[in-house]
């Protein structure tokens, strides 16, 4: 089911299965989805790396992110556009900024227990119910059951990433860096300027990221600089020098020394080995 209006805001709600699964495959500028496994498995291949979701996880995605491929029994997806819901612009109620969406740490999955999954269960069965409205509240309901249920997979993986041991302003800090390094990692690699732009020192974000999670600031800017490094050598025919370039590095053999480092091939090699898999 399709909420469209005039203003190009646009949400979807839609239960997957092997039949209509394909459609996770269409993606349009600014789309934001969340996929809730509800079968007893769901492949799927993100930027080349495979994801196996277990019953009632929910995994995030962007526009940025590649679909390559996916299976499965059965699913939920809810997909909107930046017109219908801005998370960068109207997140402050919900806090998923950094978390769910537009974060430098990986693909988001969260996991619902038994206990929070009538929450998720009443805000899907009122989703469908309200998609069918067809009256002039029906985008406040609609955006409503979408804050409801991102709100509840924020908590989950706050909890799960012991983001709950921080101070609110603290925890803050924390997603804004994320997004931060999503929108300036291909020109600023120095965990010192998200600290500026933070007005916090460096010493201080390394102590606050040492308290919940074992990756040090530098490491999720580095992390962030190679997805991207990768989707570029998989997806594109950009030569590595361009590529060099696109990441901020002034010359091509800087660029190369670190992928080496971080991927033990060279950017070369990387591409010649994930063309040979991929035929």
């Amino acid at each position: 089911m399709v909420f469209e209006n005039d203003a190009r805001e646009f949400l979807s709600v839609e239960e997957l299965d092997r039949k209509n699964k394909d459609s996770v495959f269409n993606v349009r500028k600014t789309d934001m989805t969340f996929i809730w496994n509800t079968g007893e498995f769901l492949n799927i291949t993100i930027d080349r790396v495979p994801y196996q979701l277990l019953k009632n996880e929910v995994i995030f995605l962007t526009e940025f992110h590649k679909i390559d491929a996916i299976d499965l029994e059965s699913a939920r997806m809810v997909r909107f556009n930046q017109s219908f819901y801005c998370i960068v612009n109207q997140d402050n109620e919900v806090g998923s900024k950094g978390l769910l969406f537009f974060g430098a740490t990986g693909v988001p999955i969260v996991t619902i227990n038994e206990d929070i999954l009538g929450d998720f269960e009443a805000s899907w069965n009122i989703f469908l119910k309200e998609m069918k409205a067809q009256d002039i509240l029906q985008k406040d309901m609609l955006q409503a059951m979408l804050k409801r249920m991102l709100i509840l997979s924020v908590r989950i993986l706050r909890k799960s990433s012991n983001l709950n041991q921080l101070e609110k302003s603290q925890a803050d800090i924390i997603r804004e860096f994320n997004y931060l390094v999503e929108g300036h990692f291909s020109n600023h690699h120095d965990v010192a300027f998200y600290a500026s732009k933070l007005n916090k020192s460096p010493k201080t974000l390394s102590n606050l990221f040492a308290t919940v999670s074992q990756r040090a600031p530098l490491a999720i800017i580095h992390d962030r600089i190679m997805v991207h490094a990768k989707r570029q050598l998989d997806y594109t025919a950009l030569s590595v020098k361009e590529i060099a370039y696109q990441l901020g590095y002034e010359d091509i053999q800087t660029f190369s020394r670190f992928f080496k480092n971080k991927e033990g091939l060279s950017p070369a090699q990387y591409r010649e080995k994930s063309t040979m898999l991929q035929n």
